[in-house]
């Protein structure tokens, strides 16, 4: 069956084209996956065609397989195969073998990121969880993002209102050198698949998700994108991708990433 013919919501459709953030990796790379659809996306990831990823996400041991989202039976032993603490984990952060897939509240068109506070930081509108581990992720390892609402609240004009993650910022660095682990790889939205390939690591569009036009994404967007020759539609969910997503998901935790759980071609 082609993929034309068969039915996939917006949080399957970013499920899979997330996923594909790691299909570049080494086979050992460490990754954190903070959130229902990146613990998804690095499941289906291992699953399919990296299976010498480690995992973290909020658990201190190694699993030898995904451990489903969602309620687990109290019968249900997660299979242990070591153990991660963060004396570990720094020691990887320092090594920069790791992809860290996180979820900020503001982007910037430098790919700076605010987790932190909305407003002036002196007497901000509204505080949220503070930097956390933002900046050491961002300059010492990959980094992608996953933000639900594809707007110009997100994605903010200027600077966001606080940087607890580093972007490509000419102006923060002293020399214009970067850091040299900054490795800002992609971001998932309701509208489409970011990356940072543009000229001077510029944001540009690398597909529209089904029925949504480049200018919709720019019209949401609160700096200029770019839009490269010859932008694809993102790539459609196979009926295996499906199967493997609702094996580690049982709950259909996934069908509340997005409001009211829209159909993944937009037309649908």
């Amino acid at each position: 069956m082609s993929n034309e013919h068969i039915d996939f919501s917006l949080a399957e459709l970013c499920i899979v084209a997330a996923s594909e953030i790691f299909r570049d990796e080494t086979p050992e790379v460490f990754a954190t996956l903070i959130g229902t659809l990146p613990k998804l996306a690095g499941y289906l990831a291992r699953q399919t065609f990296l299976p010498g990823m480690m995992m973290s996400d909020g658990i201190y041991y190694l699993a030898a397989e995904p451990v489903h989202v969602g309620p687990r039976s109290p019968d249900y032993e997660v299979k242990k195969e070591g153990r991660i603490g963060y004396e570990r984990v720094f020691t990887i952060v320092a090594k920069g073998n790791r992809h860290a897939f996180v979820g900020p509240v503001q982007v910037d068109k430098y790919g700076q990121m605010n987790l932190s506070c909305i407003g002036n930081y002196s007497a901000p509108k509204v505080t949220m969880l503070g930097v956390r581990g933002l900046p050491g992720n961002t300059v010492n390892n990959r980094t992608s993002m996953f933000i639900a609402n594809h707007n110009k609240r997100a994605f903010v004009e200027g600077e966001v209102d606080m940087v607890s993650g580093a972007g490509y910022n000419p102006t923060r660095y002293p020399g214009g050198k970067y850091p040299r682990g900054l490795d800002h790889r992609q971001i998932i939205t309701n509208l489409c698949v970011l990356d940072f390939e543009g000229p001077d690591h510029a944001i540009r569009v690398r597909s529209l998700h089904p029925g949504v036009s480049f200018e919709e994404v720019q019209d949401n967007t609160g700096f200029d994108l770019i839009k490269p020759d010859g932008l694809f539609e993102t790539v459609a969910p196979t009926q295996t991708q499906l199967d493997i997503i609702a094996s580690f998901d049982p709950h259909n935790m996934r069908s509340k990433i997005f409001k009211d759980n829209p159909a993944g071609r937009r037309s649908a």
